[in-house]
């Protein structure tokens, strides 16, 4: 698993209960892992947003993640509710994910992943400015 360089953010994952961390760190890497495989993206910044880890790309728009106490048992991944990143995943993916409104793909503690189309929702994040204008994000 790739370190965390900034000590905000760090600081954040270590706040988290154990076992969240834990899914947290999971997703963290899927990020990281998405952005390395895709060509055209040259840096991703980690940092954070509105209190969570956050990560960002140029031609990206925003991913965050985090989990509440008040939903002890879920995290999640957030995007801009500002784009048609979650609807297009409703779309796509209405019956492997849950949603939160128009910002977020929930997860419940005891979910098992489905990899490649999480990663996916990562992917058409960070690439969002360039498949903006596409019916439904290209995909």
């Amino acid at each position: 698993m790739d370190e965390i360089d900034n000590p905000e953010v760090a600081e954040v994952f270590n706040m988290y209960p154990m076992h969240m961390r834990q899914k947290l760190m999971h997703l963290r890497q899927l990020v990281l892992d998405t952005a390395s495989e895709t060509e055209g993206i040259t840096t991703l910044e980690e940092t954070l947003k509105w209190g969570e880890p956050s990560y960002v790309t140029k031609g990206g728009s925003t991913i965050r993640m985090g989990w509440k106490e008040s939903k002890p048992d879920q995290y999640a991944l957030y995007f801009n509710c500002n784009t048609r990143l979650v609807d297009t995943f409703k779309e796509r993916y209405g019956n492997e994910f849950k949603f939160e409104g128009n910002r977020a793909i929930v997860f419940n503690e005891s979910d098992v992943l489905p990899i490649d189309e999480v990663k996916h929702c990562i992917l058409l994040s960070l690439t969002y400015h360039s498949r903006k204008h596409l019916l439904m994000l290209g995909v």
